[in-house]
């Protein structure tokens, strides 16, 4: 049984664990601690995207030919918390969305999209905390804008700036609404105040509608004159840690007792019945994130604007350079 002892805790993303704590070395190895090279790179993504954001405020008045697009996407989607502390792609599941896309010029455009899609996570399927068994699944509806920096010159149509990798960052704001299976039965998690939210000294309920902000990668491809294909690859760092209802510590001695003696919201919050009041049940310095990995397909339109010929703009023949001399 885990302890709750703050001077001897070691810091991973999904909890605490003591020194004590009888965990053998293939464990720690998963456990996600500060050094782990996922969330390593998750930070390093995050502080480029500001950077680049900064870039493209300054670029943002580049003249050049623009357009629009409005495309369908479909992937998949996962989460990182303490049910996977870190295993990119645990757990994917089907997610689909629609974008809006404004090219400002050659290399930066801005993009409106509302994605759905759901997140998963269970202590059965990542091993992390096996006297813990807590699961959930979550709906998860998006709506972002985000800005783009082409690596190189791309628009659709073009025969010769047809192929760029990218790089996004920006800010949304996503629903969700967690669920456990307890007892076989699907229930909502939210309202049975599984770490004590709503009793008497227990923290506030949690919002189910958060902020998230998005930063990845991506690539571009122009299929035709009208016609583009895309994927792309984002985290969502969020300002919540109860994606998965799980954050801070168990709320109720239960440790010893049987299923007859608690209620539904006891059994929720503890499943095997096997920690007391204090207890560390999540780790609330280190909020949730979610991902989506999306194919799409756009198609670019033009309302008031006269296309030009970018490809003659960027490379001019040598016949066309003799014409003019």
């Amino acid at each position: 049984m885990r302890t709750f002892s703050p001077p001897s805790e070691v810091s991973f993303y999904g909890g605490m664990i003591s020194e004590t704590d009888p965990l053998n070395p293939s464990q720690i190895m998963h456990l996600g601690f500060e050094k782990n090279d996922t969330f390593a790179c998750l930070k390093f993504m995050h502080r480029v995207s500001l950077f680049l954001l900064f870039i493209i405020f300054l670029a943002i008045g580049t003249s050049a030919q623009r357009s629009s697009e409005i495309g369908l996407s479909g992937g998949g989607s996962y989460y990182l918390g303490e049910l996977n502390p870190g295993k990119p792609f645990m757990n994917t599941k089907p997610a689909f969305g629609i974008f809006y896309r404004r090219n400002l010029n050659s290399r930066l455009a801005w993009q409106l999209h509302g994605f759905r899609g759901t997140l998963k996570g269970a202590d059965n399927t990542a091993s992390y905390f096996t006297d813990r068994k807590l699961n959930f699944e979550a709906k998860v509806t998006e709506i972002a804008a985000q800005f783009e920096v082409n690596f190189f010159d791309y628009f659709i149509g073009s025969q010769r700036y047809k192929l760029s990798p990218y790089i996004f960052g920006g800010v949304g704001v996503f629903m969700f609404k967690p669920t456990g299976i307890i007892n076989g039965t699907k229930y909502e998690l939210r309202p049975m105040g599984t770490e004590g939210q709503g009793t008497t000294g227990g923290p506030k309920q949690y919002k189910l509608t958060q902020i998230s902000f998005p930063l990845g990668i991506g690539v571009k491809y122009s299929l035709s004159r009208y016609i583009g294909l895309g994927m792309e690859w984002g985290m969502r760092k969020t300002v919540t840690d109860y994606i998965d209802d799980i954050s801070t510590s168990y709320y109720r001695d239960l440790a010893g007792k049987t299923p007859a003696d608690v209620t539904l919201a006891e059994l929720a919050s503890d499943p095997t019945l096997s920690h007391n009041t204090g207890m560390q049940r999540g780790n609330s310095k280190n909020k949730d994130w979610y991902s989506f990995a999306m194919i799409s397909i756009s198609f670019k339109f033009r309302l008031f604007e006269k296309e030009k010929c970018l490809d003659q703009k960027k490379y001019r023949s040598p016949k066309n350079k003799s014409a003019r001399n």
